[in-house]
Order: structure tokens, then C-alpha cells, then sequence
């Protein structure tokens, strides 16, 4: 059971019932953790800007799935391995590619670079080297495209935190999280 309350279709007020519309016009359904987000609509909103914006980036959607697969498990968010692994398979990656994303890599020799830089930037808070910045730069990641690898990283970081705080139901198939190291 979630430790925040998970607002209704049903409690959603005039605001909420508006970008609960918007999510289940692009979605078809409202995920659980952004019933959670809802408590705070303008929260929600900030948080659907900023995937929209991520969205619309130079980065294809099988390299956001890899980075979003190599941070929840990273931050043994079981919500988000869960949800990211429906949505990986969405994307077109396989099993295999999601469990080395998950470990860290990729079976694709430029993700895998993107993948271990996104889960460097969060493990050191930014403090990426310059020898890792040569490295992505060096696979053929640009400028635009770094600050976007940085983008998805806060913004999953973000829904990391909020699904583990708040304990949100999993309604997703549940995907079991590898040993925490």
C-alpha cells in the first residue's frame, strides 16, 4: 500500500482531472506514481513538462529505456525497473539488452557508454570526469545530447525517489530487482 495517497479519478479536482485527461490521451491509463505526483498538481505538471520536453530530444527511445533501466536498478526501484521494462519491450529492446542495461551496459556499443555515463552522473552527484565526457563525446554523443542523457537522469533520479518514498503500487508486470551491490 502506498505511503502518499494516490489520487482518484474519482478525488481528482478540476486541475487534476485536466492532466490526468492529457496523460491518458498520450498513455491510455495513469500510471499509480503520477496519481502519487498528483497530490501536488503543479508538481505533476512541472514533471509532465519536463518529460515532454525530454521526450522531444535527439536521444532515440531505446537509449531513454536504457538509461531509465540502468537508473532504477541502480536505485533499486522495483516501480521502475517494473514500468521501464513494459516500456522498454514498447521500445523494441529485448530481454537480454534490458538486463545488461540494468547492469549497467549495453549490448550496443554507443548506449553502452551513454548507460554507465547516466549511472556515473548519479552515483557522483554530476561530478562526472573529463576522461568520461571525452568518452561520450568520443562514441558520438554531442553537446545537445549530453545535456539530455544529464535531463533523463535528474528526471529519473526524480521518479526513483518519488516511487520508493511514497512505496507506490507496482501496476506494471512486477520485475524482480537484481542484488542490490
Amino acid at each position: 500500500m502506498s505511503r502518499i495517497n494516490l489520487v482518484s479519478t474519482e478525488q481528482a479536482n478540476e486541475q487534476q482531472q485536466a492532466l490526468y485527461s492529457a496523460i491518458e490521451q498520450k498513455l491510455g491509463v495513469v500510471p499509480n506514481f503520477l496519481k502519487v505526483f498528483a497530490n501536488s498538481p503543479t508538481a505533476l505538471q512541472a514533471f509532465l513538462g519536463l518529460h515532454t520536453i525530454a521526450s522531444e530530444g535527439a536521444l532515440d527511445g531505446k537509449t531513454k529505456e536504457r538509461i531509465a533501466l540502468g537508473l532504477a536498478e541502480q536505485n533499486a526501484c522495483q516501480y521502475c525497473v517494473s514500468a521501464h521494462t513494459a516500456i522498454g519491450k514498447k521500445a523494441g529492446l529485448t530481454g537480454d539488452e534490458m538486463l545488461a542495461n540494468r547492469a549497467g551496459d549495453s549490448q550496443d556499443a554507443k548506449a553502452s557508454v551513454a548507460v554507465k555515463f547516466a549511472r556515473s552522473l548519479a552515483e557522483n552527484s554530476g561530478e562526472v570526469s573529463t576522461a568520461e565526457l571525452l568518452e561520450i563525446r568520443n562514441v558520438g554523443f554531442n553537446d545537445a545530447e549530453i545535456v539530455e542523457i544529464i535531463t533523463h537522469v535528474g528526471m529519473n533520479v526524480l521518479t526513483n525517489i518519488l516511487a520508493k518514498a511514497s512505496r507506490v503500487e507496482i501496476d506494471f508486470p512486477k520485475v524482480e530487482l537484481k542484488q542490490a551491490s
